[in-house]
């Protein structure tokens, strides 16, 4: 009877013990490391485990290294391949971490300001205007039931690329009264409507009644340049039209340098922006193959140098961002790139491709003296953390000009076709 009771007694402090463990919060902390972690060639990664660990490797083979101290795990990638690790808590196994060693992988950092020109996909509809004819007024484009934001493809059978693709057919269709055939692109769908011009009043042109536009231009930050795919990144964010506020979908573009010739000073509610030329000889550097969520992207046909950093650098994976303190090169004067003080106030260690993955906060005093913070020409310039890439600026925060978005660099990378992951066979200059 006494053994017993005295087992129950033992099992009910156990039970307590382990209940009371389960809530500590250094023990909450060691149980959430996480169960893969990912490590470049040569670059170390450190994990803080709260609690005093012992960990072992579960493989002999030498792709990773480890130390460790009372409270901290080291991972030091040693060659391409993959191995475990074996964490023990008064050494009883309670976790295993899979570490996967991909190849050295670098790009070099931008923050030149570069300026865009992109060409979309036929014409873009921004808007509808009436027709002043004998009979009244009246827009054939909006009868025709074609909406802002709708991209002109085709006109009777023709391929549209550009505005004076499009006057010929107006004016014959209206001399011989015949319809046009048009076909539009809506986001997803094609949709086909016939369209009837109409006779301005007192003139003998004809009108389609609505505005159109195959182009559109504007300023931004360079991202990264990758010399072993000659693929770059820029902006950080999609270019919408600004008369429709939708994602121009993108047929060509092009990027040529440009100069910043003064700053708008930003301010609560009010965003700054910096005000550029294109360079006088319009040179251009690179394309325009992509305009998506993560910024623009194609490939440049020369080099570009900030002449700060102009070497390859490593990047940092989006689970790996730290809280503190970084860096952003951008210029603020004519062409110079200058590296300027800011703090990583929050990163989301994203699993999936996803905007607005770092806030930011400025903290540079000759920065924040120039521009208030972050203003609109600033998109894309790259972050730097302890020596590597760790993403770009976005956006600003409207009533808080020193605070803004950035979006992890990973992402940017996988947006422009660059899998570090299945790259990683063959090393990056």
């Amino acid at each position: 009877m006494k053994s017993d009771f005295l087992r129950k007694i033992i099992g009910g402090i156990l039970l307590v013990s382990l209940i009371s463990l389960a809530f500590n919060q250094p023990f909450q902390e060691y149980i959430h490391i996480p169960k893969n972690i990912t490590v470049f060639e040569n670059q170390e990664i450190t994990v803080d485990a709260a609690i005093p660990v012992t960990a072992k490797l579960s493989d002999d083979n030498a792709v990773v290294a480890l130390s460790q101290d009372e409270k901290k795990l080291s991972l030091h990638g040693k060659e391409y391949g993959k191995n475990g690790v074996v964490l023990e808590l008064a050494g009883f196994p309670v976790k295993k971490v899979d570490v996967n060693v991909i190849k050295d992988f670098k790009v070099i950092p931008g923050g030149q300001s570069i300026g865009v020109k992109l060409n979309t996909v036929g014409v873009l509809v921004v808007g509808h205007h009436q027709v002043n004819t004998e009979e009244g007024k009246a827009s054939p484009g909006e009868k025709a039931g074609i909406k802002v934001g709708d991209l002109i493809t085709e006109i009777n059978g023709k391929k549209i690329e550009k505005m004076s693709d499009v006057a010929p057919f107006v004016q014959n269709a209206g001399t011989s009264g015949d319809g046009l055939d048009i076909t539009i692109r809506r986001e997803n769908d094609e949709i086909k409507t016939k369209l009837i011009p109409l006779k301005e009043k007192g003139d003998n042109s004809y009108k389609l009644g609505i505005y159109i536009r195959d182009s559109a231009a504007g300023i931004g930050t360079m991202t990264f340049y990758h010399p072993a795919s000659k693929k770059y990144g820029a902006l950080g964010h999609v270019i919408s039209d600004m008369d429709t506020k939708k994602p121009i979908v993108v047929d060509d573009g092009e990027i040529v340098r440009s100069t910043v010739t003064s700053i708008e000073k930003g301010s609560s509610g009010n965003p700054g922006e910096k005000l550029a030329r294109f360079s006088s000889d319009r040179e251009v550097i690179g394309n325009i193959t992509t305009n998506s969520a993560f910024g623009i992207f194609g490939e440049l046909n020369k080099q570009l140098t900030n002449g700060i950093m102009d070497k390859p650098m490593p990047i940092t994976l989006s689970d790996q961002v730290k809280e503190g303190p970084a860096q952003i090169l951008t210029v603020v004067d004519n062409d110079k790139v200058k590296l300027f003080d800011i703090e990583v106030v929050s990163s989301v260690p994203q699993k999936f491709p996803a905007t607005k993955g770092l806030v930011i906060k400025v903290t540079d005093k000759e920065l924040l003296r120039k521009t208030g913070g972050i203003v609109q020409g600033m998109s894309g310039s790259p972050i730097i953390q302890d020596g590597k890439v760790i993403g770009a600026v976005t956006h600003v925060f409207v009533n808080d000009p020193t605070s803004g978005y950035g979006v992890h660099i990973e992402w940017m990378l996988d947006e422009a076709g660059i899998n570090i992951y299945e790259n990683s066979k063959q090393k990056a200059s």
